[in-house]
């Protein structure tokens, strides 16, 4: 029986700077930062959620992947082609006005939704959130 989801990918074009977006500019913890036989590990997650880990994935050659599916994926991070969830916040629109003046680039303000109050921003690689308020 499965029972959570405990670690999830998000793959980003440089781990040094994703780490730096995620800690400081979003105010993350590092759960982990392991380097082993050539393998960064590299997680971070919000302090309000100790069992969620994401994991900043180097987009790297290796097993999985060749140089041309290496530079494919890195294109489609660039571009913002991959979605990669939606943040929940107490109140959207502080939230965004303190993201906004740490510099995080937003490419929609909070907006009134069916489901909460929105707002859509981008990471230092391209990959984009939704930030919502959900209505109760």
């Amino acid at each position: 029986m499965i029972t959570k989801m405990s670690h999830t990918a998000l793959y980003v074009l440089d781990q040094d700077e994703a780490k730096d977006f995620y800690v400081n500019k979003l105010g993350f913890e590092v759960r982990n930062d392991t380097t082993l036989e050539g393998f960064r590990w590299l997680t971070v997650g919000p302090a309000t959620q100790p069992d969620l880990e994401i994991t900043l994935m180097a987009i790297q050659p290796g097993p999985l992947y060749d140089e041309t599916t290496v530079e494919k994926m890195k294109e489609l991070v660039k571009k913002g082609a991959m979605g990669s969830g939606v943040f929940e916040t107490p109140n959207c629109q502080v939230t965004y006005e303190e993201l906004k003046s740490k510099g995080v680039e937003f490419m929609s303000p909070p907006q009134e939704r069916p489901y909460g109050t929105e707002a859509m921003f981008k990471d230092n690689s391209g990959n984009w959130f939704s930030l919502t308020q959900r209505f109760n």
